[in-house]
This record gives C-alpha cells, structure tokens and sequence, in this order.
C-alpha cells in the first residue's frame, strides 16, 4: 500500500466501490449507518487523514471522550449572504464542531457596508478573547488588511482580487476553481462543441477569477478560438440590477455560443432564465455548466451541471490552518486548495 492512504485503498480493504466511501467520508448522499461506521472505522485504522468526519457522529466509537479546556474564542466575519444555499453553511458548521473538539468557541459577526466604508470592527466583536479570525464572503482588501493589523491570525475563505498583486498577511483557503472547467470544456470539444462563452463578474473575488482564468487556459489549451462577444463578465450575481442587466446583454448577442460556463451557480440560474425569455431552450439551443453544486442546482429544470464543492472537507481544513496558525505564529503564510468534482446533469446533454 502506497504512504498516503486514499479512498481507493480504503474501499479495495472493504470490498466496497469507490463511491461508496467518497460517501461515507464527505458526507454525501444516502448510506445505512452501519455501513458509513464501517468506512469511517477502517479509514481511522488504515491512517487516512483528509477528513475528521468521525468527530461528528454522536454514537462512534472513536470519539475523544476527555472534554477539551477552553482556549478562546474564533470570530467568523461574514462580509456577503451566507444562506441555506451557500457552500459556507456547511463548511462553518464543520468548521464549528472541529474547533469546538478542540477547545475553541465560535462568534460570527456581519460585516455591513457601514463598517467596511469606516473601516470599522462590528460592536458584537471583542477582541480580548479572540484567538483567530476566519472571513468568509469578505472581499474588501482594505477591511482585511485593517484585521491582519489587529495582531490575531486571518484566515481567509476565498479573498480579494487584489490580493493577487498585493499579498496579505493571512493563510487562504480555496476550492480548486480549475479541473472542472478544464475537465467539462475538453469533454464537450470531443462531442464537437468549440464556441465556448463565460458569464460572471471576473474581479469579485479571487475563486470568480480564477475560474475566468480556468476557462481561457482550458480554450487556449484545446486550441479553441476565444470570441470575446460570448463573454459576460460585468456586474456582480448578488447586485440586484443583474438579472435586467444579463437579460439585455444576452438580447444584444448577434451570435450564441454553444456552450456557457458560469462563475457560480446563481449566475447559472439568472442565465437560465434570461435564456427562456428570449425563447432559448437549454439545453437544446445552447449548454450552460454552473459552479459550486448548490441544492438550487439539482432541482431546477433542467437540472445543472455544476462543479461539487466539498464542504465538510473545507470546514475540516479551515480549522486546521487556523489552529495551526494559532500555535505557531510564525508559520509562513499558506493557501490550501481543495478539491472540487465535475457532475455531468441535463443542462450539458447532448442529443
């Protein structure tokens, strides 16, 4: 067996199929308890340690049974919505119980526009027992550099354009906004589709450009001609002109491409019904593919091809660079990527 345990060598010592314990180890979809018991005990004993699922469950086993001491408390500064829908969800509740595991409480805290134009910490926060902050859908360069001012350690989920050029003194956690798209634009050149267009706000944040980016490298490295006019890169999902403003964008293309790749899910899901208006059918007269697999995704018709975001796996590493960061101070600064699956639904069906 290889030094690093994988979910292959885990579901080969099982007799089960990869799919299976991905499953298990995500949490996604529907398993007996039993069985997601089972795959989660072999992956403690075979040394697995991409994940720290097993602390969630209430009846295992192999949960810690000394109570951790205090140690503090994690502010969670949220800057944008965070719902339901939103991939975050799941990653704070993950991130929570990991923190909690080990001592740490959590305060989550809402940045308005007041306080990013002031520059100015909510009145919910105290910094006196803070050990750690984590951001999550805070984009602001200047209100970030102001926490890394604060002498506590940042943590950033996703994080703003401009910290491309202009580094910050904080450790970044990502998903990996590139494989997919590469992944969805090569399998659709094979079925003969070359006009490829991308729609979302490029320079919102760090993950929205990278999956611009994604998309030109994809086109440059199939040798498909880029046609700017396919591109709809203004005004952000979440501004409340966007739909208006994606319905007359699209009403003024003289050509449509065959394929559109989405920035996120919602962008998708405007596109989708900009499309309808104008009498456009997908994926019958045009293929769209969104990002972030939100539960929206699944139940639309037609139902999304998306890009899966492991939710429980980016709560798990969010506590573990921070805590890290928290006792040892002097770490160089790191972003950790992590990975994203493509699932093929009806919106990229070819007849």
């Amino acid at each position: 067996m290889s030094e690093k345990v994988t979910i292959q060598d885990i579901a080969d010592a099982l007799g089960l199929s990869r799919n299976t314990v991905s499953k298990a180890i995500n949490n996604t979809g529907i398993l007996a308890d039993s069985t997601r018991e089972k795959i989660l005990q072999k992956a403690v004993e075979m040394g697995y340690k991409q994940f720290s699922y097993i602390a969630s469950m209430p009846n295992s086993s192999i949960m810690t049974e000394q109570p951790p001491k205090a140690c503090g408390e994690i502010a969670v500064m949220i800057g944008g919505v965070v719902d339901r829908s939103h991939f975050a969800t799941t990653m704070l509740d993950k991130f929570q119980m990991e923190i909690s595991s080990l001592g740490y409480s959590m305060t989550m805290h809402r940045i308005s526009d007041d306080n990013r134009k002031k520059k100015q910490l909510p009145i919910t926060f105290i910094s006196d027992n803070t050990k750690g902050i984590l951001c999550v859908e805070l984009f602001d360069y200047e209100y970030i550099k102001m926490l890394t001012e604060l002498g506590i350690p940042v943590l950033m989920a996703d994080g703003p354009i401009e910290s491309f050029s202009k580094p910050l003194d904080v450790d970044m956690l990502l998903m990996n906004n590139t494989n997919c798209i590469f992944e969805i634009i090569e399998k659709l050149k094979d079925k003969g589709i070359t006009k490829v267009g991308f729609v979302g706000e490029k320079f919102h944040c760090r993950s929205f450009f990278e999956r611009y980016s994604a998309f030109r490298d994809a086109m440059y490295m199939c040798e498909l001609p880029i046609n700017e006019d396919y591109n709809l890169t203004n005004v952000h999902a979440h501004d409340i002109e966007y739909p208006g403003y994606l319905f007359k964008s699209l009403k003024k293309m003289k050509e449509m491409p065959e394929l559109f790749i989405c920035a996120n899910d919602f962008v998708a899901i405007d596109l989708l019904q900009g499309l309808k208006k104008l009498n456009i059918e997908c994926p019958k007269d045009v293929l769209i593919c969104g990002f972030d697999d939100s539960p929206e995704s699944r139940f639309i018709t037609p139902a999304l091809t998306t890009c899966h975001i492991h939710s429980q796996i980016l709560g798990f590493s969010a506590a573990q660079l921070l805590i890290s960061r928290i006792n040892q101070p002097d770490l160089n600064y790191r972003t950790l990527y992590a990975e994203t699956d493509l699932l093929i639904r009806e919106s990229t069906a070819i007849k």
